[in-house]
């Protein structure tokens, strides 16, 4: 280790916090944004004893290694190279005046790799997991209607399969509608009130269809569930990247999915024993599920409340501790991570609302329409699969309780290889690739799917669907890619959200490739999800193709400048966000 390291990291807590990191007087007044310049303009000169940004960028490293990857100098410096370096384009860069943590932002900062995992692995214990929670919850009142199937709801009701078809069309339908406007509300509110909000409100209609009677009101309960569960997914990625760098918030995303896979292993468990609860009161076992289970989401969107601090640098509160959970000095680390990784997190406050000009600005972005069109397509293969588990396996002569033991290895192995894929993108940093191997998992277990007949054992057919639906997802990995090709707030803010309407589009239209009069094989449904895989491998084949040639045709033009034409480019430039000529995409 250096000698500047060691000088680092022999100072105290005070004296890496203290005067020397204070606001100086060197500060220019003679423009607009001096307040905003202000901030950190005096923390731009860096003394020569100063020790250097780090040698390497961050090393990539498994969740299993509690103390990093071992090649690594945990006492070495941890702070990587920025923009907020060069005095000149610093400015550039500032964080708008409303930022909520400017006042931790400091380019002089410097913190080791030990502090650095220790922190992040804090940040994983104490937002992370939390945030996993909600989403089960979310999970537990969006899945409970497959078990509620399995336990002969919609014979008890006097439904027929296209009612149900329905009922998950008017949800998809209204939760799609329903992906901006909340996000919209969030930005305004801060996801921090607003996702506590949508949890109780929710969790309350989901209660509510203990006493479904009708189609009328199963209809109605679909849609409010849709309007008030949309933009949840979107709220939430939002909120994450507040605390985690580009290169981490993949991996969380496939821990939040992962969340979604436990969630359905407690629900079979938990719906074992709730449905058996049928004849309590004379009331099935489907109703007892949907008012425990929304009681069991009220009460985590309720903690939610009083758990979710808005930002890093205001995590105090009566329920928090009046101290919060991060000191100075990791706030300090926290925001200047992530503002180095990426200085437009910076450009809006938390509870800032977009006007109309930026809505459509963002909406407009047509370079990540490329990855909505993914969102629309990759999951259409799997989703009525899916959707009719239940009711496939109670057509090979399984009983209810057979067929919810039954989806456990399923789910297990797709918690696996939606883990293993993501660490498999992070660590080769590609996308389109991880979906073409995605892809072509599905279409080698569909082909034997189209082939089977009714003779078929039912064991093996069992085998195939279950590896159908456990083949990787690639869907956490396309939320950081929309993230990342963002490069703005307010675009991350919409793009979010637009992915994910994109996917619930998806589901509206999937919802329609099995069909009542073909069960129970679904020869053609299964035709059609092949004809839908081998388009997907063209779709992300050309994903590949539009990014890499965006960013030859960049790296053309960037070359092509003289130092002075780059330095005037990024002086003058109205370009924001990844439209930026210093921009590249990732692919």
């Amino acid at each position: 280790m250096s000698t500047n390291d060691e000088n680092f990291n022999c100072r105290t807590e005070e004296e890496k916090s203290g005067p020397a990191f204070e606001k100086t007087d060197e500060v220019s007044s003679d423009s607009e944004d001096e307040s905003v310049y202000g901030a950190i303009a005096g923390k731009l000169n860096i003394p020569d004893n100063w020790p250097p940004l780090a040698a390497h960028p961050p090393k990539k490293y498994y969740f299993w290694q509690i103390n990093g990857p071992g090649n690594i100098d945990l006492d070495g410096i941890a702070t990587q190279p920025s923009v907020f370096d060069d005095p000149e384009k610093a400015r550039l860069h500032q964080p708008t005046e409303k930022y909520e943590n400017l006042h931790r932002l400091d380019p002089r900062e410097r913190w080791t790799w030990r502090e650095e995992i220790k922190l992040v692995r804090k940040i994983d214990l104490r937002i992370m997991v939390w945030v996993a929670f909600m989403f089960m919850a979310l999970q537990l009142d969006r899945g409970n209607i497959s078990q509620a199937v399995a336990d002969n709801m919609l014979t008890d009701l006097d439904f027929s399969t296209n009612v149900f078809n329905n009922g998950n069309s008017i949800f998809k339908a209204v939760f799609l509608v329903s992906e901006v406007p909340s996000q919209l509300i969030s930005k305004k509110l801060g996801p921090d009130r607003w996702i506590p909000i949508q949890m109780v409100l929710w969790s309350a209609v989901a209660m509510s269809q203990y006493g479904l009677q009708s189609k009328a009101g199963f209809y109605i309960t679909r849609a409010l569930l849709g309007a008030l569960e949309g933009g949840f997914i979107a709220d939430v990625c939002l909120y994450l990247s507040y605390f985690y760098t580009s290169i981490e918030l993949p991996v969380r995303l496939a821990y939040f999915w992962a969340a979604l896979t436990l969630s359905d292993i407690c629900a079979a468990f938990m719906g074992f024993g709730i449905l058996h609860m049928r004849g309590v009161h004379g009331k099935e076992g489907w109703r007892w599920l949907f008012l425990i289970e929304g009681g069991i989401t009220m009460a985590i969107g309720l903690l939610s409340a009083l758990l979710m601090p808005p930002s890093p640098t205001k995590t105090a509160s009566w329920f928090r501790g009046k101290n919060g959970w991060f000191t100075e000095r990791e706030e300090k680390i926290i925001v200047n991570r992530v503002l180095r990784d990426d200085p437009n997190k910076g450009d809006m406050h938390n509870r800032q609302a977009l006007n109309f000009r930026m809505l459509w600005d963002s909406l407009c972005d047509f370079d990540l329409w490329p990855i909505y069109l993914i969102g629309l397509v990759f999951g259409m293969p799997s989703s009525p699969v899916g959707t009719y588990l239940t009711l496939t396996f109670r057509g090979l002569g399984f009983t209810t309780l057979q067929t919810t033991l039954l989806v456990l290895p399923q789910q297990l192995l797709s918690l696996v290889t939606l883990l293993a894929i993501t660490y498999l993108s992070q660590m080769t940093n590609e996308r389109s690739y991880m979906g073409i191997l995605a892809q072509l998992m599905h279409l080698g277990y569909m082909i034997p799917l189209r082939i089977f007949s009714q003779t078929t054992n039912r064991w093996v057919r069992y085998s195939i669907v279950s590896l159908f639906l456990a083949s990787p997802s690639t869907h956490a990995i396309q939320v950081g890619w929309t993230s990342r090709n963002s490069n703005t707030v307010r675009t991350r803010t919409l793009s979010a959200a637009m992915y994910n309407m994109f996917c619930q589009l998806s589901g509206i239209i999937s919802s329609y490739i099995y069909r009542a009069d073909d069960a129970p094989l679904y020869h053609r449904g299964n035709s059609d999800i092949l004809g839908i895989l081998a388009m997907n491998l063209v779709i992300y084949a050309g994903v590949k193709v539009y990014y890499v040639t965006r960013n030859k045709r960049r790296e053309r033009i960037w070359n092509a400048f003289t130092e002075e034409e780059r330095r005037q480019y990024l002086l003058t430039t109205t370009d924001k966000g990844n439209k930026r000529l210093d921009f590249r995409f990732a692919h």
